[in-house]
């Protein structure tokens, strides 16, 4: 579904990318973890062209949108939905407004059948009592599953994920974490995850794929990823506490 064939980008003399080649089928949770400057961003913006890279090719469905042209570009587009790091709500819009943005600005759709499938999305993210409300009352939590609603609304096949526990308590990142598993279980929604929570890459990942210094130096499944010997890798599990022990061993020895 989205596949990277060698990959390469260059901002201001600096290799962000270096040679990238890996694939994302169809259902996947792809998470994408590394240290910060490791090329996670830059790789989410290849997926939908806001970069080019300097060589190698970006797949979506079959198609190469390295040069595609801008009508081409706008339908592969339309296949995605995004949830920006920190969800983009417009504040002076209510919940219900802003999910409902994207249909009122890209369908013809009435008015009365834009509400109906917005009170859908919200209906199914626990939404209900918040759609009148604005983002400034809403708790930080909230405001993320208002943007989940918003990327889902117009259907993508596909969803991007730019740090979606980012800046939220443990408990409440653990339910978008359930969220994003439900996306997948419920829709049948590709997910690729930029993230910096390992425990919530290795929880909700189908596969993870670790950045360093522009390369891929591991894209395994989670059980996998916890056996790698890469040094780069073993340091990254340990900086987050996640050792060949405790609650992770059954994936180890399992």
């Amino acid at each position: 579904m989205i596949r990277f064939e060698n990959v390469t980008k260059i901002l201001s003399g600096n290799t962000v990318l270096d040679g990238v080649n890996f694939e994302v089928g169809q259902g996947e949770t792809f998470a994408i973890v590394g240290l910060s400057g490791a090329g996670k961003s830059v790789t989410l913006k290849h997926m939908i062209r806001l970069m080019r890279p300097d060589s190698g090719n970006v797949v979506i469905d079959g198609e190469n949108i390295v040069n595609v042209s801008r009508s081409a570009l706008r339908k592969i587009r339309e296949k995605f939905g995004v949830l920006f790091q920190g969800s983009a709500l417009l504040q002076w819009m209510t919940v219900r407004d802003n999910v409902a943005l994207p249909l009122r600005e890209h369908t013809k759709l009435d008015e009365g059948e834009i509400l109906r499938q917005v009170d859908e999305k919200l209906a199914m993210l626990n939404l209900d009592d918040a759609a009148d409300k604005y983002p400034s009352d809403i708790s930080g939590g909230m405001r993320k599953r208002v943007g989940l609603a918003r990327a889902i609304i117009m259907n993508p096949a596909i969803i991007l994920y730019d740090e979606p526990t980012s800046g939220l308590d443990p408990v409440t990142s653990r339910k978008i974490d359930d969220l994003i598993i439900d996306m997948r279980d419920t829709l049948g929604i590709t997910s690729v995850v930029v993230t910096h929570d390992l425990h919530s890459a290795l929880t909700i990942g189908t596969r993870v794929m670790m950045l360093h210094e522009g390369r891929i130096v591991e894209n395994a499944t989670p059980a996998d990823f916890i056996r790698s010997g890469n040094e780069t890798v073993r340091s990254f599990l340990e900086s987050q506490y996640i050792t060949r022990k405790g609650k992770w061993e059954e994936w180890v020895h399992g």
